[in-house]
């Protein structure tokens, strides 16, 4: 597979509704978990049978709609302007240096960060949504009816609501995903000796790359998932502080393992689709 070959844009954001269809149940129970103040804490699979209990089998799909768009949004744009700057920017040499690839990473993550945004909001309310008592349920149809509803109920500046730790989530996780699983499969093929076209070498990869991105990413996350839900619109330090006093500073880490339970298969997912799109060289 020759690095010099312009791919499309799109090859992120399709693998990333792909793995969205996946592992969406898994994200669920991420974000109930995340924004639960219950202790204990409920496990990945108490959380996934008490929703499927209250909810039914459609319950784990809550909020699909919202999950595609974010991905056809955060997810499109974060990996394709990574990959374009990585083409357009670099060399071939410093394509796999983290000195040039982290920067072009950063920048990538805060552009989908913003452009995500929206629908990300809408995706973390329309996860939670059941999760709640009945008189304080959003009720939104859709990805599309929540945009609306949110411009309609709350102005349009709520969109952006949670920008700053978005902002900051976009750049570590695309920091932390996209330039590891770079950086572990050059290592793979110059020193383990894998074959660059083998799905030994993907699969590999993009499970440690996952479980990287779980880790660093994991404060921000849940810190964003709770101003994101946040029905009070309550100054983030206020959250946070409420936060460390209800459940103790190690809340940051609430959710790690369903976060990397979801993240590895979606990684996997991701990385192997846009792989096989390139081997095939669809669209090109």
């Amino acid at each position: 597979m020759s690095t010099d070959i312009k791919y499309p844009f799109w090859y992120g954001g399709f693998g990333g509704c792909v793995a969205c269809l996946f592992t969406h149940p898994l994200d669920l129970a991420k974000v109930r978990l995340q924004t639960s103040t219950t202790l204990p804490k409920p496990t990945i699979i108490q959380m996934t049978y008490q929703i499927l209990k209250t909810d039914g089998i459609a319950g784990l799909y809550s909020g699909l709609s919202a999950g595609i768009l974010r991905q056809c949004t955060y997810s499109l744009t974060r990996f394709g302007v990574y990959d374009y700057l990585k083409a357009n920017l670099l060399t071939k040499d410093q394509r796999t240096d983290i000195k040039y690839l982290l920067p072009i990473s950063m920048i990538s993550g805060g552009i989908g960060g913003i452009v995500g945004n929206p629908s990300d909001i809408v995706n973390i309310r329309m996860q939670n949504d059941t999760g709640l008592n009945f008189d304080k349920r959003r009720n939104y149809k859709n990805a599309f009816d929540g945009i609306y509803r949110i411009i309609k109920e709350e102005g349009s500046t709520k969109l952006f609501r949670g920008l700053n730790s978005n902002l900051i989530r976009g750049v570590l996780m695309t920091s932390s995903q996209v330039v590891s699983y770079d950086l572990i499969k050059s290592f793979l093929i110059k020193n383990i000796g894998f074959n660059e076209k083998s799905n030994n070498l993907f699969f590999t990869a993009s499970i440690l790359s996952g479980l990287m991105a779980t880790t660093i990413c994991s404060p921000i996350d849940v810190l964003k998932t709770r101003i994101m839900n946040n029905t009070k619109h309550e100054p983030i330090i206020s959250i946070l502080q409420n936060s460390i006093k209800n459940e103790g500073p190690l809340f940051i880490f609430k959710g790690w393992v369903p976060s990397f339970v979801r993240l590895g298969p979606n990684t996997i997912i991701i990385f192997l689709v846009v792989e096989q799109l390139k081997a095939y060289k669809i669209g090109v």
